[in-house]
């Protein structure tokens, strides 16, 4: 059987139907049932039956083929529950007591990140600790008191209110961010609050809906970065980032978590910087 038919986002919390939401997921992946099938040691007949409606799967059987389907572990509470079974993935908090190992590693990381900016967000680029130079960096170009928690990162970039004035080459900068929302989506799948996400960012002005769709960078071929500059007052930084996620991860809150660290490009950048920030 060939692979089934998908859209671009995930069937919405009204369609939790098992049958559809298997589909859709072989879909996303590109998968058979006999593909499953090979992955999983369930049989085609059992799966084709399962998303049909006349097999009801035992939980094992719904986790073996989540995981074969690389299924996200808040998509996966979903096909649970959609089969009559109780969520298993927890979503807590970082001040929950469960998070307290994994919340000192990201401090951890952060702080040693100093003097360059440094920051933990969520699936959504909701920004949730960050490094004492995060703040105070984007603090020399807008104040960043009157931007409502918890702040987000693209808006803060999509924004004319914004950084968006002080970003160098703002079209290739949001365009190439646009990319990586659905680049880095977990999971690689655009749910429903990510489709929102991007929906609110195109609705900004001289957002365009193209933009989604990868593009040639204009880049020279020997650089290995686009770098994300800012310009105030005639002077021009240019960063890069590095984004870190956690191995193995059991529950949502581990899995959805991103470390996003800024670095210089160049030494003019990583002196400048350092003079701003070394006192």
């Amino acid at each position: 059987m060939s692979p089934a038919p998908h859209k671009n986002t995930l069937p919405s919390s009204t369609q939790n139907e098992l049958g559809p939401l298997m589909r859709y997921w072989r879909g996303k992946r590109g998968k058979s049932q006999f593909d499953v099938s090979l992955d999983t040691g369930i049989s085609q007949r059992h799966i084709s039956f399962i998303e049909n409606g006349r097999s009801a799967p035992s939980r094992q059987t719904l986790i073996d083929i989540a995981q074969a389907l690389d299924v996200p572990l808040r998509e996966r509470n979903t096909l649970l529950q959609a089969a009559g079974y109780a969520a298993i993935y927890t979503e807590s908090p970082l001040e929950a007591l469960e998070m307290q190992g994994l919340r000192k590693a990201l401090d951890r990381m952060l702080r040693q990140h100093a003097p360059f900016p440094a920051l933990v967000m969520d699936r959504y680029w909701n920004v949730l600790m960050t490094n004492d130079y995060s703040p105070r960096f984007f603090g020399c170009f807008i104040d960043m008191s009157s931007r409502k928690e918890p702040r987000n990162m693209l808006h803060l970039i999509f924004d004319p209110q914004g950084m968006r004035p002080f970003v160098v080459n703002w079209e290739q900068t949001a365009q190439s961010l646009i990319q990586r929302v659905y680049r880095e989506s977990v999971g690689r799948v655009i749910d429903e609050k990510t489709d929102a996400l991007l929906q609110a960012l195109h609705a900004y002005p001289d957002v365009k809906t193209e933009w989604k769709t990868p593009a040639i960078s204009t880049m020279a071929p020997n650089t290995p970065i686009i770098p994300l500059s800012f310009a105030k007052d005639g002077v021009v930084m240019n960063y890069f980032s590095m984004v870190t996620t956690v191995g193995t991860p059991q529950t949502i809150s581990a899995q959805e978590l991103r470390i996003e660290c800024m670095f210089p490009a160049d030494d003019s950048t990583e002196s400048k910087h350092i003079q701003m920030f070394s006192h």
